[in-house]
């Protein structure tokens, strides 16, 4: 039964709000990177900037104080390669639970849902010890190694390979080929979906992430973004076209990201049951 005029009329009126409300931040980013502070603070409320060039721009990626350039890079190798790594290791790990339902996968099943229920901040101690006594202080390694084994990726990969056609793996063994070969050759190759979406969803969370950082960057050289982001505000007062700026550069890498996989994002979701 398709709705009427005024159904449709009213879907449209909420959407256009939802959009608008959506968009809102978004538009407050833009217009204050564009500002200076005087305009920024000012108790009369301006729509547009007062002056709209790249002088914020240019300032903030010459202040060598912050050395937002060498951040930025920092976050993409850590978001970059926490990506890739979580994406096989889930992956291979989701088909394993999928495919074998012995008393011993089941277990580790329940235990991966478990570790879904336990706040991540609490772990943040017990780690910090070990990357401690591992000397990964201010490295790469402490801040991509912890991270890499993600139980939500796990579960969403197990879901989507539960639902995965044996038929094609089972010709595949016909034709004489190992479950090794299977999974690299049929699986996922036919799993572009739900590989996209666990990748967008990991990275997008490795280039936010600001508590770890914060905890193992401790040299200024291996900060990433969030970290020099959070510079600009100190005890005596907040920078706000320097933050706004930044958060408008740092959003970039994340919003081509989304828009690039957006059509695999959403395919990617409801192959694993959460639509």
């Amino acid at each position: 039964m398709r709705p009427s005029a005024g159904g449709r009329a009213v879907s449209y009126v909420v959407l256009s709000v939802l959009a608008v409300l959506f968009l809102l931040p978004f538009y407050v980013i833009v217009r204050n990177a564009f500002s200076t502070q005087q305009w920024i603070t000012a108790p009369r409320w301006h729509w547009l900037p007062n002056v709209f060039d790249l002088r914020n721009v240019e300032a903030i990626m010459s202040d060598e104080s912050v050395q937002l350039g060498r951040s930025l890079l920092n976050s993409a190798i850590v978001s970059v390669v926490q990506t890739g790594a979580t994406v096989v290791i889930s992956m291979m790990a989701g088909y394993a639970l999928a495919r074998y339902s012995t008393r011993a996968a089941k277990a580790i099943l329940g235990l991966t849902v478990f570790t879904l229920m336990v706040p991540t901040t609490v772990t943040f101690v017990p780690m910090f010890v070990m990357v401690s006594s591992l000397g990964w202080i201010s490295t790469y390694r402490g801040l991509i190694i912890p991270a890499l084994f993600s139980a939500f990726a796990t579960y969403l990969f197990r879901t989507a390979f539960a639902d995965f056609p044996k038929e094609l793996e089972e010709s595949a063994y016909l034709d004489g080929a190992n479950i090794w070969s299977t999974f690299w050759r049929i699986v996922v190759p036919n799993s572009l979906g739900i590989i996209a979406a666990v990748g967008t969803i990991t990275f997008i969370g490795s280039w936010n992430a600001f508590l770890w950082p914060m905890l193992i960057a401790q040299d200024p050289e291996i900060r990433t973004v969030q970290l020099t982001l959070s510079q600009f505000m100190t005890s005596q007062g907040i920078r706000y076209p320097a933050i706004f700026t930044g958060a408008l550069i740092a959003i970039i890498p994340t919003l081509f990201v989304f828009l690039f996989l957006q059509r695999w994002l959403v395919q990617g979701v409801t192959q694993s049951g959460l639509k």
